[in-house]
């Protein structure tokens, strides 16, 4: 039986959790791969937002398991207040299980990320400040902390030394902050241990052995495509690989266990953050998708920068990550638009680009080349099937479909579960 991973097809906030949440009801169990509390999935059930933010989207989902593999990083307050804020509405999230090998966010690393930011002032990346990077910095730099270090209190002390030793100098010395104490984070943990506990599990061989009995798996990458460390707008990028191929490091499944590669497209292009955006409206109309689509972060509240559908970029995704099927989200907000552009190609300095170009500085000065296509004005957000939606928003997906090198298989027409056009199973 099949592992599916869901990928974001360009800088976030496409609608991912959605999906899984759709597959979720199909599936046996959901993980979260990478990132940590930096990024969030909306998901409505029932006419019930629910934002969610470590945790996997098939939290909602009562067959699931739910489960944050190794390669996420975990701010342990985040995730129980995330829990309790769930679990107040009724949910149960008895059977989600953590990574022992997932790396934790200790308070100096908040503090690093919010610092450094200032630092670099015209040249910030535009962070949540959550400690996100400075954690994975930690991981690479094998100063971490891992979720099974706390449950022995001299490792974990032994660690938190030989991570504070540099950190101290660079806080006093170069930021002009206190000093943290060895003492500090330890007693910062201590109350989480005990409730930790029951979630934590060896959940790569977990994982590897309901796939030999024949379950399914969804692996929910964090992020996108345009934000991954290697394949993203670097240095706008954040600190893991959310790409098809991150998500076999961050789970411990072998890639040649996946069946399905499904890439999120939203109908517009959205990203928070600083950072290169060829399509980016500055007008009006991007005034009226940011509200229209309520393009407003769901863990920062921050407003998304809004632009039109770019195919340079869905091309690049479907290449990168080798997706079998694209889902289309929002196709709903571009209701009662006369015209719609879409970015077919790039202009770099009077040359017509087709593909991604080769260096930042090129990508930077990009301008798109658009092609037109007639909009609708009929409410499609009770379309079912594909012959439901008025001719032109046939025409406009299958457009896109043709442009971006993989076949729109899922259409959104709403945010809520029920709202989707299904043209192709992706369990199947």
């Amino acid at each position: 039986m099949p592992a599916i991973v869901v990928v974001g097809a360009q800088w976030g906030d496409e609608g991912k959790g959605k999906t899984t949440d759709i597959l979720g009801t199909s599936v046996d169990y959901v993980v979260k791969p990478n990132g940590g509390n930096n990024a969030g999935h909306t998901v409505v059930v029932g006419g019930e937002k629910y934002e969610l933010k470590l945790l996997p989207a098939g939290i909602l989902s009562p067959n699931v398991t739910p489960v944050i593999g190794n390669g996420v990083v975990v701010n342990l307050e985040a995730l129980f207040e995330e829990i309790d804020a769930l679990e107040s509405r009724g949910a149960d999230t008895s059977k989600l299980r953590i990574s022992a090998n997932a790396h934790l966010v200790a308070p100096y690393h908040q503090t690093l990320d919010k610092v450094t930011e200032r630092f670099l002032g015209k040249r910030a990346i535009g962070t949540t400040g959550r400690g996100i990077g400075p954690a994975y910095m930690d991981k690479i730099g094998r100063l971490g902390i891992r979720v099974q270090d706390v449950f022995d209190e001299s490792i974990l002390r032994q660690k938190i030394e030989g991570s504070l030793r540099q950190k101290n100098e660079l806080l006093v010395k170069v930021y002009n902050r206190r000093a943290v104490s060895v003492d500090e984070i330890v007693d910062y943990f201590e109350p989480f241990i005990e409730r930790l506990r029951p979630y934590v599990a060896e959940t790569e061989l977990m994982l590897n052995e309901a796939l030999d009995r024949g379950e399914v798996i969804v692996m929910e990458g964090g992020q996108a495509t345009m934000l991954d460390v290697d394949h993203g707008t670097y240095p706008f990028v954040t600190s893991s690989n959310p790409t098809a191929g991150g998500s076999c490091v961050g789970t411990g499944i072998g890639p040649t266990r996946i069946n399905r590669v499904v890439g999120i497209v939203k109908a517009y292009t959205t990203r928070v953050g600083a950072g290169p955006f060829p399509t980016e409206l500055f007008d009006e109309m991007g005034e009226y998708l940011q509200k229209a689509g309520g393009e407003f972060g769901v863990n920062t509240g921050r407003p998304r920068r809004c632009g039109w559908y770019d195919a340079v970029i869905a091309r690049y995704a479907a290449r990168t990550n080798g997706f079998t099927d694209y889902v289309l989200t929002k196709l709903d907000v571009l209701t009662g638009i006369d015209r719609i552009p879409v970015c077919v190609a790039y202009d770099v300095d009077g040359q017509r680009v087709d593909e991604m170009p080769v260096s930042q500085t090129e990508f930077h000065h990009a301008k798109p080349i658009f092609e037109y296509f007639d909009g609708w004005t009929e409410d499609i957000t009770t379309a079912r099937t594909f012959d439901d939606l008025p001719e032109n928003a046939q025409k406009y997906v299958l457009a896109l479909e043709e442009l971006s090198g993989c076949r729109m298989s899922v259409i959104g027409v709403g945010p809520d579960r029920e709202q989707s056009i299904v043209r192709h199973d992706l369990l199947d």
